[in-house]
Protein backbone atom coordinates (compact mmCIF):
# COMPACT_ATOMS: atom_id res chain seq x y z
CA UNK A 1 0.00 0.00 0.00
CA UNK A 2 3.12 2.51 0.91
CA UNK A 3 5.14 1.96 -2.01
CA UNK A 4 1.64 2.52 -4.39
CA UNK A 5 1.39 5.94 -2.45
CA UNK A 6 5.05 6.29 -2.58
CA UNK A 7 4.64 6.19 -6.16
CA UNK A 8 1.55 8.22 -7.10
CA UNK A 9 2.82 10.91 -4.94
CA UNK A 10 6.85 10.96 -6.68
CA UNK A 11 5.43 10.61 -9.97
CA UNK A 12 3.56 13.76 -9.36
CA UNK A 13 5.89 15.24 -8.07
CA UNK A 14 8.80 14.93 -10.85
CA UNK A 15 6.23 15.64 -13.65
CA UNK A 16 6.28 18.94 -12.33
CA UNK A 17 10.24 19.36 -11.55
CA UNK A 18 11.19 17.94 -14.51
CA UNK A 19 10.11 17.16 -18.23
CA UNK A 20 10.03 13.77 -18.19
CA UNK A 21 9.69 11.35 -21.42
CA UNK A 22 9.63 7.64 -20.78
CA UNK A 23 9.61 5.76 -24.45
CA UNK A 24 9.33 1.80 -24.61
CA UNK A 25 7.13 1.43 -21.67
CA UNK A 26 5.74 -1.63 -23.60
CA UNK A 27 8.51 -3.41 -23.78
CA UNK A 28 8.39 -4.01 -19.92
CA UNK A 29 6.86 -7.39 -19.30
CA UNK A 30 3.46 -7.01 -17.44
CA UNK A 31 3.67 -10.25 -15.91
CA UNK A 32 6.60 -12.47 -14.73
CA UNK A 33 10.34 -12.31 -13.54
CA UNK A 34 12.31 -9.08 -15.21
CA UNK A 35 15.42 -7.46 -14.19
CA UNK A 36 14.88 -3.74 -15.15
CA UNK A 37 18.76 -2.56 -16.12
CA UNK A 38 19.20 1.16 -16.02
CA UNK A 39 22.60 3.55 -16.66
CA UNK A 40 22.93 5.44 -13.21
CA UNK A 41 23.68 9.26 -13.56
CA UNK A 42 22.02 10.42 -9.95
CA UNK A 43 20.22 9.37 -6.73
CA UNK A 44 17.56 10.41 -8.26
CA UNK A 45 16.86 7.21 -10.51
CA UNK A 46 15.73 5.19 -8.11
CA UNK A 47 12.59 7.09 -7.23
CA UNK A 48 12.17 8.29 -11.48
CA UNK A 49 12.30 4.68 -12.71
CA UNK A 50 10.47 3.40 -9.99
CA UNK A 51 7.52 5.82 -10.33
CA UNK A 52 7.18 5.92 -14.18
CA UNK A 53 7.79 2.63 -14.78
CA UNK A 54 4.63 0.42 -14.99
CA UNK A 55 5.29 -2.72 -12.76
CA UNK A 56 6.61 -2.79 -8.84
CA UNK A 57 10.36 -3.03 -9.06
CA UNK A 58 11.94 -4.13 -5.70
CA UNK A 59 15.71 -2.55 -6.27
CA UNK A 60 18.83 -3.65 -5.32
CA UNK A 61 20.43 -0.26 -3.18
CA UNK A 62 24.04 -0.55 -1.27
CA UNK A 63 24.05 -1.53 1.83
CA UNK A 64 25.08 1.88 3.38
CA UNK A 65 21.92 3.12 3.09
CA UNK A 66 20.72 0.80 5.39
CA UNK A 67 22.72 1.50 8.40
CA UNK A 68 20.30 4.43 8.95
CA UNK A 69 17.22 3.39 10.66
CA UNK A 70 14.71 5.81 9.46
CA UNK A 71 16.35 4.58 5.35
CA UNK A 72 16.57 1.07 6.63
CA UNK A 73 12.62 1.05 7.70
CA UNK A 74 11.67 3.67 3.81
CA UNK A 75 13.50 2.04 1.66
CA UNK A 76 13.62 -1.91 2.90
CA UNK A 77 9.97 -2.53 4.46
CA UNK A 78 8.49 0.42 2.42
CA UNK A 79 9.86 0.07 -0.70
CA UNK A 80 11.03 -2.74 -0.90
CA UNK A 81 14.32 -2.46 -1.55
CA UNK A 82 16.93 -4.67 -0.07
CA UNK A 83 20.91 -4.37 0.20
CA UNK A 84 23.95 -5.38 -1.31
CA UNK A 85 27.44 -4.81 -0.33
CA UNK A 86 29.41 -3.39 -3.41
CA UNK A 87 32.33 -4.75 -4.81
CA UNK A 88 32.08 -8.24 -3.27
CA UNK A 89 30.33 -11.38 -4.33
CA UNK A 90 26.82 -10.55 -2.02
CA UNK A 91 25.46 -13.89 -1.92
CA UNK A 92 22.46 -12.95 0.23
CA UNK A 93 21.93 -10.00 -2.20
CA UNK A 94 21.75 -12.60 -4.58
CA UNK A 95 19.53 -14.80 -2.92
CA UNK A 96 17.33 -12.21 -2.30
CA UNK A 97 17.23 -11.39 -5.87
CA UNK A 98 16.44 -14.54 -6.92
CA UNK A 99 13.79 -15.05 -4.61
CA UNK A 100 12.02 -12.37 -5.94
CA UNK A 101 12.19 -13.21 -9.62
CA UNK A 102 11.16 -16.88 -8.64
CA UNK A 103 7.73 -14.90 -7.58
CA UNK A 104 7.26 -13.41 -10.68
CA UNK A 105 8.61 -10.13 -9.41
CA UNK A 106 10.42 -7.28 -11.34
CA UNK A 107 14.00 -6.92 -9.89
CA UNK A 108 16.19 -3.08 -10.59
CA UNK A 109 19.35 -3.37 -10.62
CA UNK A 110 22.30 -0.40 -11.31
CA UNK A 111 24.25 -3.06 -13.37
CA UNK A 112 27.57 -0.43 -13.26
CA UNK A 113 27.14 -0.73 -9.54
CA UNK A 114 27.75 2.85 -8.70
CA UNK A 115 26.67 6.13 -10.51
CA UNK A 116 28.74 7.53 -12.91
CA UNK A 117 30.03 10.66 -11.92
CA UNK A 118 30.50 12.13 -15.68
CA UNK A 119 27.74 10.35 -17.07
CA UNK A 120 29.76 8.05 -19.67
CA UNK A 121 28.60 4.08 -18.75
CA UNK A 122 31.29 1.98 -16.88
CA UNK A 123 31.50 -1.64 -17.21
CA UNK A 124 28.85 -4.08 -15.44
CA UNK A 125 29.55 -6.07 -12.56
CA UNK A 126 28.75 -9.58 -12.48
CA UNK A 127 26.16 -9.89 -10.63
CA UNK A 128 23.87 -8.89 -13.33
CA UNK A 129 25.01 -11.78 -15.73
CA UNK A 130 24.53 -14.36 -12.79
CA UNK A 131 21.06 -13.28 -11.78
CA UNK A 132 20.20 -13.39 -15.48
CA UNK A 133 21.28 -17.02 -16.12
CA UNK A 134 20.36 -18.05 -12.33
CA UNK A 135 16.91 -16.85 -12.81
CA UNK A 136 16.33 -17.22 -16.51
CA UNK A 137 14.79 -14.29 -16.72
CA UNK A 138 14.93 -11.13 -19.45
CA UNK A 139 16.39 -8.38 -18.95
CA UNK A 140 15.11 -5.07 -19.66
CA UNK A 141 17.87 -1.95 -20.39
CA UNK A 142 16.59 1.26 -19.89
CA UNK A 143 18.83 4.46 -21.06
CA UNK A 144 18.09 7.54 -18.81
CA UNK A 145 19.28 10.75 -21.18
CA UNK A 146 19.67 13.96 -19.51
CA UNK A 147 20.60 16.02 -16.43
CA UNK A 148 17.94 16.28 -13.35
CA UNK A 149 17.94 20.14 -12.64
CA UNK A 150 14.86 22.46 -12.66
CA UNK A 151 12.33 21.87 -15.40
CA UNK A 152 15.26 20.11 -16.89
CA UNK A 153 14.27 17.28 -20.13
CA UNK A 154 15.31 13.80 -19.17
CA UNK A 155 14.49 10.88 -21.62
CA UNK A 156 13.84 7.14 -20.15
CA UNK A 157 13.70 4.71 -23.24
CA UNK A 158 12.88 1.03 -22.30
CA UNK A 159 14.46 -1.79 -24.95
CA UNK A 160 13.51 -4.82 -25.66
CA UNK A 161 13.94 -7.40 -23.36
CA UNK A 162 16.87 -9.42 -23.61
CA UNK A 163 16.99 -13.34 -22.32
CA UNK A 164 20.48 -15.39 -22.71
CA UNK A 165 18.86 -18.62 -23.44
CA UNK A 166 22.63 -20.25 -24.83
CA UNK A 167 23.90 -19.83 -21.24
CA UNK A 168 20.85 -21.63 -18.71
CA UNK A 169 21.68 -24.50 -17.16
CA UNK A 170 25.57 -23.60 -18.13
CA UNK A 171 28.70 -23.01 -15.60
CA UNK A 172 29.77 -19.87 -16.43
CA UNK A 173 33.43 -18.56 -16.50
CA UNK A 174 34.20 -14.59 -15.46
CA UNK A 175 34.56 -13.86 -18.90
CA UNK A 176 31.61 -15.40 -20.06
CA UNK A 177 29.86 -13.46 -17.43
CA UNK A 178 31.94 -10.21 -18.05
CA UNK A 179 30.53 -10.71 -22.07
CA UNK A 180 27.21 -10.96 -20.63
CA UNK A 181 27.62 -7.95 -18.99
CA UNK A 182 29.24 -5.95 -21.86
CA UNK A 183 25.96 -7.45 -24.05
CA UNK A 184 23.59 -5.41 -21.74
CA UNK A 185 26.01 -2.36 -21.23
CA UNK A 186 25.82 -2.03 -25.17
CA UNK A 187 21.57 -2.35 -25.38
CA UNK A 188 21.81 0.77 -22.61
CA UNK A 189 24.10 2.51 -24.84
CA UNK A 190 21.96 2.16 -27.89
CA UNK A 191 19.39 4.09 -25.73
CA UNK A 192 20.91 6.96 -24.42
Amino acid sequence: MFYYFAKVLVRAIIKVIFRIKVKGIENIPKKGPVIICPNHISLLDPPVVGALLNRRIYFMAKEELFRNPFLKLLLGTGLGAFPVKRGTADLSAIKTALNHLKKGRAVGIFPEGTRSKTGKLQKAEPGVAMLAIKSKAPVVPVGIKGKYGLFSKITINIGKPITFDKYYDSKLSSQQLAEIGEEIMKEIAKLI
